[in-house]
């Protein structure tokens, strides 16, 4: 007999001082070309400190002359980059835009050299929040890792800790603001949230995804084992079937929906050309997807439901946003079944979790019936991390969502303005719901997986009202078209965020006062802790 045997894989030897680089990248090649100069730029900064130190850097894959960019951009190739590379090198994944974790899970998860995540600090390009979805990716996995960022690469802390990183394999931040959570008092906050807690236990939750692994975010889906012992279940549903039920909505129901929006004063900028401009197709296709969802969920008779969108829907129709942030608003159009009998989901808001991002899941859920409970209005919406910068001495983070935040976040409709999507990211356009978030106090909080378990991070923070300019200066600087909230996190640095938090994504929900947010975020804590998810406070809380 003759076989036919594999010839065993080979790696090159690694050279002393000597790193390699990867860049994973966005699926839409519009994206990867878009953001490649600042890729450069990121790379050349990060190479430039370690030569200074005496070390070489070696690029894994050449840029390629077909795409005009050197970016990991599938994961097939992904597989094949890391073969160049020798299993034992320190490697470095350096991230200026948005990055798809998978691209480079295979390789990453298998690599025994010390791994190094850097990013740049910057608003017009989002390498940072790039940068917090795939170390909550590499944290989900359980693989170690350093990481690092820089608003300019010529920071002595940021040297300081590439020096620390290539001597030792870790950059040692400060994690002092994190403790676990205490033993509660018996408060009425804490007996709300445990009995909440035992009713999601006993009566249980359904989740409707539509398509998981939204954007490569491998650290938004989690495992049922994880997830079912908190009460929550998931029914997965497709795209497909909510395109389809978008199919059969009718024209005057659509056009009711848009209706309602202008009868409380939000407008749309709006223009002809399909491809650069927001039209009324455009709108009518998302209010369709509005009432297709709430149908959908009314059918599967779910708690939350998740619109993946950014892969398959984005080729077929405009934007979710407009639509998520309807059903994430309790102040929201009515709409009735199909045969018009029943008003669905009335008087309450849906919480939908953007990008099918089940953390979000988990957390709009509870915060939704925490604050209902609670009498206090449960809209709430994740935020992406985007960047922030210092203001007259307290560092105000960018926090932006590409669309979907509820009316009531930017002081009720009449605030909120329809923009076109960039076409970069979105070819079929839509609308978002662009805004300032209100002034206010925040509970912020992240459920994520690490150590093979559930947690959950939570927080406070406040919305605060800048200077006109100064909220223009950062809408440009980020995405004009999007709404933002300037955001001041309460006794949390910038580098102590950025070196614990472990998505991209923020959830946020408004309180009436500063009190009243306290005793909510208790109440909260109280029902997640309840339902087996290990709690931890972060910054200045009060219980």
């Amino acid at each position: 007999m003759s076989y036919a045997f594999p010839e065993p894989s080979t790696r090159p030897a690694l050279a002393p001082k000597t790193a390699y680089l990867i860049a994973s990248g966005d699926l839409r090649e519009s994206a990867n070309v878009a953001g490649w100069p600042t890729q450069v730029a990121l790379e050349s900064a990060v190479t430039r400190v370690l030569n200074d130190l005496g070390w070489q850097v070696i690029r894994a894959n050449d840029v390629d002359p077909a795409t005009g960019h050197g970016f990991i951009s599938s994961q097939r190739m992904g597989l094949e980059v890391f073969k160049a590379i020798p299993v034992d090198a320190p490697l470095i994944v350096a991230e200026a835009v948005w990055q798809y974790s998978h691209h480079v899970l295979a390789g990453l998860r298998t690599h025994r050299g010390p791994v190094l995540t850097v990013a740049n600090f910057a608003g017009d390009w989002p390498g940072l929040v790039g940068l917090l979805g795939l170390n909550a990716g590499l944290t989900k996995m359980g693989k170690d890792y350093a990481t690092i960022w820089s608003a300019d690469f010529q920071d002595e802390w940021f040297r300081s800790g590439i020096r620390e990183w290539i001597e030792t394999g870790r950059i040692t931040h400060d994690a002092s603001h994190v403790r676990a959570l205490p033993a509660l008092p018996d408060t009425p906050e804490v007996e709300l949230g445990r009995a909440l807690g035992d009713q999601l236990l006993a009566d249980k939750a359904i989740i409707g995804v539509f398509d998981e692994g939204c954007m490569g975010m491998y650290n938004a889906i989690f495992d049922d084992e994880l997830l079912n012992p908190t009460g929550i279940y998931k029914e997965r549903l497709s795209q497909s079937a909510l395109y389809a039920e978008m199919l059969a909505v009718p024209d005057d129901e659509a056009d009711a929906v848009g209706a309602w929006l202008r009868d409380r004063g939000m407008s749309f900028r709006l223009g002809t050309d399909e491809r650069t401009e927001l039209t009324e197709a455009q709108l009518r296709w998302q209010f369709k997807m509005y009432i297709a969802a709430l149908r959908i969920a009314d059918d599967f008779g779910l708690d939350a439901v998740g619109i993946q969108y950014q892969q398959g829907l984005k080729d077929l129709v405009p934007a979710s946003d407009l639509a998520e942030g309807l059903l994430n608003s309790t102040e929201r159009p009515p709409v009735l079944s199909r045969d018009g009998d029943r008003e669905l989901f009335a008087g309450r808001a849906l919480p939908h979790f953007n990008e099918a991002d089940e953390g979000v899941a988990v957390d709009a859920l509870v915060t939704d019936r925490v604050w209902t409970a609670m009498g206090l209005v449960p809209d709430n919406t994740l935020h992406d991390v985007r960047w922030g910068e210092d203001y007259e001495g307290d560092f105000v983070w960018v926090y932006e969502i590409s669309g979907s935040v509820p009316g009531s976040h930017l002081g009720g409709w009449h605030k909120a303005e329809g923009w076109r999507q960039d076409p970069v990211f979105f070819p079929a356009g839509g609308s978002t719901i662009n805004g300032v978030s209100r002034p206010g106090e925040l509970v912020i909080s992240r459920v994520f997986i690490a150590d093979g378990v559930l947690q959950a991070d939570i927080f406070r923070g406040t919305a605060i009202e800048l200077p006109e300019e100064e909220t223009a200066r950062r809408k440009q600087a980020t995405n004009p078209e999007w709404p933002i909230a300037h955001v001041v996190l309460h006794g949390i640095t910038r580098d102590q965020f950025m070196a614990r938090h472990k998505a991209n994504h923020a959830q946020v929900v408004y309180a009436p006062d500063a009190a009243t947010a306290d005793r909510a975020l208790v109440a909260k804590a109280a029902m997640l802790d309840r339902m087996g998810i290990r709690v931890n406070l972060v910054g200045d809380v009060r219980l």
